[in-house]
């Protein structure tokens, strides 16, 4: 293609690479630009971000090359490395909710020389402060972007040299946030969300401060606790975490905590759809708890690190005014979270110009590129639908009181132990009231073997033509269909035949707030 400018995106990391994959469509389908991709090498947790180029066609070109050659434009979401080398004009956005983060260094890469300590008594600000925007006392970016006149104010504050190089722009995220509200049944259908089901969000930024570093229990104990068919719970980790530790062992880490039912989020950007489908989220100092506030999302903190951030910054406002979470009475926490006033005031200051970031970004970058904008500009698109599986827990221990069937992923009292043959732990399947099963090419067979193997077992089930069937020790066998929640069912069964009750032809239940019926069919000799 005849291109007539090149456009240079530099990618420090895969959460920098989400938010220039947010702003880039905006360029990159005007065919007189070519966008070229490139790493500095300089992040901690560089590590799998040429992965997850590679996995939507985009390579990289080597750093060494890159600053040899003239580009018309150059776009960062990241600060590091020696960005003073490019031979382009450089804009650099927020990779998150604006600017708030004192700086860990201890957590840092090695970078070149051009970063000074820390002096006096103020400590560095990721993105506001010189360690970061300047080298050899020249500002490195042409443009800084910020999304609101109070970043603007700190920035003056902590780098003076560089406000003359601000260009308030709004935020991307959280114009594309809002805009997907439209979309929200939507979403909550494809997590699996299922009629007036809350939906829990967990997320956590990285470092030892955050939820998921201080409480890496925290998104099993919270499933653990609430009903399953009340409750939905989502977890959305920082990237940086899997890639620090290595994406297989937080997989390990993270196997109890789906074993729980938990929707673990396997890719980067999937958090927004699920902050737009929330109706609560559990956070801690990161920006997918402040862009759940700002959607109006109650928000309740794991943790709240006040030394992590900015004391003059939105974050902060944020861990001042929301609630924390307790260890008592969690569902009822959960069920009537509210935001404060207080919150409120604090996602105001998210951004200055709601609604216009894909305008503002559009016409700096092409004065930049020195081209007309397209008589028809590029917009932003909507999040596509997370297509991720709910994780049914392979044990729960299930209380059925009159017609009301309650859920859980862990032990409770006066309940049965129900567990499915897909990976158990043998120790809950020996212990287990009711066995349940895949569908098998012969589940009559299966039920009688699974019986007599399991001594213990009262009950085992599987899906077996258009519905389940059923069978017990005492040789009962009932085939049911008419519901949505058939693992329920031999619950059910169980607890009637325990107390010498018949089994009707219509079974009505609850769970979880619906109401459901099965349609039974007992089968006798």
């Amino acid at each position: 293609m005849p291109t007539e400018r090149t456009l240079l995106a530099v990618v420090h990391n895969v959460t920098a690479a989400t938010r220039l994959l947010d702003v880039l469509p905006l360029f990159a389908g005007d065919p007189r630009v070519q966008v070229v991709f490139t790493c500095p090498d300089s992040s901690a947790f560089t590590r799998g971000t040429e992965e997850y180029l590679a996995a939507r066609g985009i390579p990289l070109e080597p750093w060494e090359d890159v600053v040899t050659e003239d580009f018309d434009w150059a776009l960062a979401a990241s600060y590091g490395g020696d960005l003073h080398k490019l031979r382009a004009p450089l804009t650099v956005l927020p990779h998150g909710m604006g600017y708030n983060k004192f700086l860990e260094t201890g957590n840092r890469k090695p970078e070149t020389g051009n970063r000074k300590p820390e002096t006096g008594n103020r400590k560095p600000v990721f993105g506001l402060s010189e360690q970061w925007l300047m080298h050899d006392g020249e500002v490195i970016a042409e443009q800084h972007v910020l999304s609101h006149p109070e970043q603007l104010a700190r920035l003056r504050q902590y780098c003076p040299e560089a406000a003359d190089h601000a260009v308030i722009a709004g935020d991307s995220c959280l114009d594309r946030l809002r805009d997907a509200r439209e979309l929200r049944e939507s979403y909550r259908q494809a997590l699996g969300v299922t009629g007036e089901q809350t939906l829990v969000l967990i997320s956590s930024t990285w470092g030892h401060l955050s939820s998921y570093g201080s409480g890496p229990d925290l998104p099993a104990r919270i499933a653990q606790q609430l009903p399953l068919d009340e409750f939905a719970v989502v977890l959305a980790l920082h990237p940086n975490i899997g890639q620090g530790h290595y994406p297989w062992q937080l997989e390990m880490w993270l196997r109890k905590c789906e074993g729980a039912g938990v929707i673990v989020l396997p890719e980067e950007d999937l958090w927004q759809p699920a902050a737009v489908a929330a109706d609560v989220t559990i956070g801690d100092h990161g920006s997918v708890t402040y862009y759940s506030a700002c959607l109006g999302t109650p928000v309740l903190l794991a943790t709240a690190p006040h030394e992590a951030v900015d004391p003059e910054s939105p974050v902060a406002a944020l861990l001042r005014a929301a609630p924390s979470l307790t260890d008592e009475n969690l569902a009822d926490q959960l069920r009537t979270a509210t935001q404060p006033a207080d919150l409120v005031a604090a996602t105001e200051l998210a951004t200055s110009v709601p609604g216009q970031s894909a305008a503002l970004l559009t016409a700096l970058g092409y004065r930049a590129l020195r081209l007309p904008p397209p008589a028809e500009p590029a917009g932003f698109t909507a999040f596509p639908l997370p297509r991720v599986q709910r994780p049914e827990p392979g044990a729960q221990w299930v209380q059925v009181r009159g017609d009301e069937v309650t859920r859980f992923a862990a032990e409770i009292a006066d309940a049965h132990l129900v567990v499915h043959v897909d990976g158990p732990d043998p120790r809950l399947l020996r212990r287990a009231d009711i066995v349940l099963g895949d569908r098998f090419p012969d589940p009559g067979r299966w039920i009688a073997i699974t019986l007599a193997e399991n001594p213990g077992c009262e009950w085992a089930a599987c899906p077996a033509g258009p519905g389940w069937l059923a069978g017990s020790r005492d040789g009962l066998v009932v085939s049911f269909t008419g519901t949505d929640l058939p693992q329920a069912v031999p619950s059910l069964l169980y607890t009637r035949a325990a107390l010498g009750l018949d089994f009707p032809e219509q079974l009505p239940f609850t769970a979880g707030g619906r109401k459901h019926e099965a349609r039974l069919t007992v089968h006798y000799g």
